[in-house]
């Protein structure tokens, strides 16, 4: 148990019963030590397992952590997000608590109801409003804020509110009569309920706190105070509690989050133990380096608590900082790296391009879409919200009717997906209609990894059979990870937004649109709030393992307004216009790579990724050479049905388009073409100039079994 763990992780583990506070820097390997010390106390008798609460933020933690547990021979903790422990215990004691009336229906989102409410008092509010009127009310519930309060609690905190104070008070004591009205509670109200039975019920606490001895709270500088106030009933005066945080990582103060019960944890235990896990695992020293330097500015309560990472990987690329006249440049030059890595062969769902606000997303999913790169759009809508998930699940369902039980759970998924129009070797291009492909292509893969994991049926005392797992298995294992926002992994480039990439972590990582204005946000005002903005960018940085890209446009759009890089950013020269300090050579490097393509037939500035792959306009006429264009696609459907792998992994038709218009008799012409990189040079660069020479596709390819 502590062979493997380092000195300050062993202390963790090891640290006495009571109090203990783990200040966690990203990547330390804080689960870990975590479960370790569960593991560690059941094992050695300290504690009962069974008597364990450990809280986390997502269900996906909560999944890992049960799962670590499982793997270190520990079962029976409840391991589960602050929701989901509280709904276990109301609809426990809701029969007691209610007097045998039913428990009321939970609300899985306040827009509907927010959106009634808006109009009682008489304002109209689409989606959008909608849903800033609703983060607003959950932000007044979750810092213990009553609709008679809000005005004043709004003002102390300096909330930016969607409406005049007044009116939002208005709607949120609206939305509360219509909760009332219809028998329906929300997430808030349900904390609220577990905290009402314990504290009113004598017999509920008794019970709740006989059940729960020993509690471990991970990202604990995420609590808010509902959330302490249960945590608080939960324990009873007891101290049997290890919180997991960091400050550094504080960024949901917007959503009533506050760090200052971490902060403050030695102070309100006064006998606490405090333990610093400082070696990052995950990225390189040049990764951590660029980390330190942003958070050793930092200014304000949670800076007291700020951790020195030191890398234990080895060392790895120096982060990149890249400069561009404007938005779509920046953009088009983020795809182009995308392509050529995924050509490189890192994998697209290890890349992440994240920004500030989700705003940003827009230009990049264009940018990808025109290099042919598949992409997922992070906290955009859940996955199984999604309406072709929501299909696809109906299909399947449907399909247990009339696909044989017996039937290999893939070919059964396959059979059921083809009912909305989904086939495994017909993925469209890059976009919106790529997304959804992919989404149902990571049902299928789901499938593959739940069939290679057998049921175990027990036949008698000592002996048991597999019973292969059927699609209706299949069916109840979708509808539990649906109820627990378990979702699968999907096959694409992340585009996130900082705030939803916290938690998850990529070997290459774009950090985009680092300009004043937009990281910090012009709506940060106070102190506290520019100190949330670098925090952003410290989470940002620490999210990527490997390679690390930092860029800004000069400009919004072409032409624009000029704009200065992040104040956030210690390595830039400010007196040298925002380029790398003392690096001429860098310079020089960024001036070629922003250099500005022109249209060969007319000569006018191409901007767009498309036209700048072609080397024309859209509006001029292309000199496509039709004959070399039938040419290149036969060649490629040989090369990707004997590779097994769609047409557009071995070129996307933009580039094949691009070839028959440029006609390249040169290797260095070959390489100009956006979506030709080293790799594909390697394997197809031949073969290609000799079919523009005018070779036929037999010639390079005399068999159907050709194989690269």
């Amino acid at each position: 148990m502590l062979a493997g763990l380092d000195p300050e992780q062993r202390s963790a583990v090891t640290a006495p019963a009571g109090p203990v506070c783990i200040l966690a820097g990203a990547g330390t390997g804080k689960t870990r030590a975590v479960t370790s010390r569960i593991a560690h106390r059941a094992l050695t008798g300290d504690i009962s397992a069974r008597h364990v609460l450990a809280v986390t933020f997502t269900a996906r933690a909560a999944a890992e952590m049960r799962a670590r547990l499982t793997g270190l021979g520990v079962g029976g903790v409840q391991a589960r997000t602050f929701h989901a422990a509280a709904l276990r215990q109301v609809r426990y004691f809701a029969p007691r608590l209610l007097e045998g009336r039913a428990m009321p229906e939970l609300l899985d989102s306040k827009v509907r109801v927010v959106t009634l409410a808006a109009a009682k008092v008489g304002l109209r509010a689409d989606r959008a409003a909608a849903r800033d009127l609703a983060g607003e009310i959950e932000w007044a519930k979750s810092s213990l804020v009553e609709p008679g309060e809000y005005v004043v609690a709004a003002a102390k905190a300096l909330r930016e509110t969607p409406h005049e104070p007044a009116k939002v008070a208005e709607v949120f004591a609206a939305y509360e009569r219509l909760k009332r009205g219809n028998g329906v509670i929300d997430f808030e109200d349900m904390l609220r309920a577990a905290v009402w039975g314990i504290e009113e019920h004598a017999d509920v606490a008794e019970q709740v706190r006989g059940q729960y001895r020993h509690f471990v709270v991970d990202e604990y500088q995420d609590v808010n105070p509902l959330q302490q106030r249960l945590l608080d009933a939960w324990l009873g005066g007891r101290d049997d509690l290890t919180v997991v945080g960091d400050a550094s990582q504080t960024i949901y103060s917007f959503t009533g989050a506050t760090s200052s019960y971490l902060v403050d944890f030695p102070r309100r235990h006064r006998n606490a133990t405090v333990v610093r896990l400082v070696r990052d695992y995950r990225s390189t020293p040049q990764v951590v380096g660029l980390a330190n330097a942003v958070i050793s500015q930092a200014r304000g309560a949670e800076a007291r608590l700020r951790l020195e990472l030191h890398g234990q990987r080895p060392p790895g690329p120096e982060p990149e900082l890249r400069i561009f006249t404007d938005e779509p440049a920046e953009a088009n030059a983020v795809a182009a790296r995308c392509r050529a890595l995924v050509d490189g062969g890192t994998p697209a769902r290890e890349i992440a391009v994240l920004f500030r606000t989700n705003a940003q997303s827009e230009a990049y999913e264009k940018a990808l879409t025109e290099a042919g790169v598949p992409y997922v759009v992070q906290g955009a809508e859940r996955f199984f919200e999604r309406p072709e998930v929501r299909q696809a699940m109906v299909a399947l369902r449907a399909a247990t009717r009339s696909i044989p039980g017996e039937t290999p759970l893939p070919a059964a998924v396959v059979e059921g997906l083809a009912a909305v129009g989904w086939a495994p070797d017909a993925p469209p291009a890059g976009g919106a209609a790529r997304e959804r492909w992919e989404a149902l292509a990571a049902l299928l893969q789901l499938a593959e990894e739940y069939a290679a994991t057998p049921e175990v049926v027990p036949i008698g005392e000592a002996a048991a059979i597999e019973r292969p797992v059927s699609l209706s298995d299949f069916n109840e294992e979708l509808a539990r990870r649906a109820a627990q926002q378990h979702v699968p992994t999907v096959e694409g480039v992340t585009l996130a937004s900082l705030h939803s990439a916290k938690g998850l972590e990529w070997d290459a990582v774009f950090l985009v649109g680092l300009a004043e204005g937009t990281l910090p946000t012009t709506y940060a005002k106070t102190p506290e709030q520019v100190e949330e903005e670098r925090r952003l960018l410290y989470v940002g940085i620490t999210r990527a393992r490997e390679w690390l890209w930092l860029s800004y446009a000069a400009a919004r759009s072409p032409g624009g307004r000029a704009r200065r890089p992040s104040r956030f950013l210690p390595q830039l020269d400010r007196s040298g216009g925002g380029e790398r300090a003392g690096a001429g050579a860098a310079r020089r490097t960024e001036r070629r790579r922003t250099q500005v393509v022109s249209c060969r037939i007319c000569g006018a500035t191409l901007l767009a990724g498309a036209d700048r792959k072609l080397g024309r306009c859209p509006t001029c006429p292309s000199d496509l050479d039709e004959e070399l264009y039938e040419r290149l696609r036969e060649w490629r459907q040989r090369v990707a049905g004997a590779q097994k792998v769609p047409a557009y992994v071995v070129f996307t038709d933009a580039t094949l388009t691009a070839l028959a218009e440029r006609k390249p008799g040169r290797t260095e012409e070959l390489v100009a073409i956006a979506g030709i990189g080293p790799r594909k040079l390697g394997l197809y660069g031949d073969t290609v100039l000799a079919l523009v020479a005018g070779a036929g596709v037999d010639d390079v390819c005399p068999q159907k079994s050709f194989e690269i």
